[in-house]
């Protein structure tokens, strides 16, 4: 397995909780404890996504999880499974964000905006942008940039991703990383993880120059001008979401595609009722799903 389904992957997260192999569906959870619920635990999916070898195994690897509280997961996009069959594997399924794909081929690029192609051909004027044959040796550049964008954004949590935890994404199998220069100094990086036919965007840096230089663009159209002879199609996420005017992260991942965008499921199961009630008030005020832990993203 490679990208977010493989093994190596959701060990890239271990400091958020203890992997813990689904046998059927060929996925993993990231185990944790629930804070003041001595001995209690529940399990979620890797974050951004969670990718399995078969999906129609997965409600039975469920039900074999009776030491956990409850299970939460977003499906990936290209995930082999229906809403009516996760409705069945889960209690509380809900359409969680749509996602860009870009098809590629020779063509693809018919489907970027002409404001996309004016700023990356702008963007590629001033930077050179290559694929890199072992990411593991910049990674000093791209915690650099990476904290970047963190302080830019004030990312908290798992967004905010480890010098450790990044030290090991760039092992997994099925990483590709492009890098973007400004004469010697980089100015920006973009990881994919790859997984048979298909790819997935997975985070992207730039220094202050890079954003001032507009190095997204360069970096996005070169990765799918190579990835194209690679894979048939890619996710490259969702906007910030929200569901009101579209944000300009929104109208920037829109803008390198006119296909259909693809929808992910936020996936809730309760596996022991008797303990969640005990966690929650009888009605609680949110619909966070596990409710016990809204008050962490309050």
């Amino acid at each position: 397995m490679t990208g977010y389904a493989s093994s190596q992957y959701v060990r890239a997260l271990s400091e958020w909780g203890s992997p813990r192999h689904l046998p059927g569906a060929d996925g993993w959870l990231l185990e944790r404890p629930i804070a003041g619920a001595q001995g209690l635990r529940d399990a979620m999916g890797p974050y951004p996504l969670f990718a399995c070898g078969d999906w129609s195994r997965l409600e039975d690897d469920l039900r074999e999880l009776e030491d956990l509280v409850s299970v939460t997961l977003v499906t990936e996009p290209f995930a082999a499974v229906s809403e009516t069959d996760l409705r069945r594997a889960f209690d509380h399924v809900v359409a969680f964000k749509v996602h860009v794909v870009v098809e590629l081929g020779s063509t693809w690029s018919r489907g970027a905006s002409k404001h996309h192609r004016y700023e990356a051909r702008r963007a590629l004027r001033s930077t050179a942008v290559e694929r890199v044959a072992d990411p593991a040796q910049y990674l000093d550049h791209w915690d650099a940039l990476y904290t970047t964008l963190a302080q830019r954004h004030a990312l908290t949590g798992m967004r905010r991703f480890s010098r450790a935890s990044f030290a090991a994404q760039l092992a997994v199998p099925g990483i590709a990383m492009f890098v973007a220069r400004e004469g010697r100094s980089i100015v920006g990086a973009h990881l994919w993880y790859l997984d048979g036919d298909k790819g997935y965007s997975h985070l992207q840096a730039a220094s202050e120059r890079g954003y001032e230089l507009g190095v997204a663009y360069a970096l996005y159209w070169t990765a799918l001008e190579e990835l194209a002879g690679e894979v048939e199609v890619v996710d490259i996420g969702a906007g910030a979401g929200g569901g009101g005017e579209p944000s300009g992260l929104d109208r920037f991942k829109r803008g390198w595609s006119d296909a259909s965008p693809m929808p992910v499921h936020l996936c809730g199961r309760t596996i022991d009722a008797g303990r969640y009630a005990s966690l929650v008030p009888a009605d609680p005020e949110t619909s966070y799903f596990p409710a016990y832990r809204a008050r962490e993203f309050a």
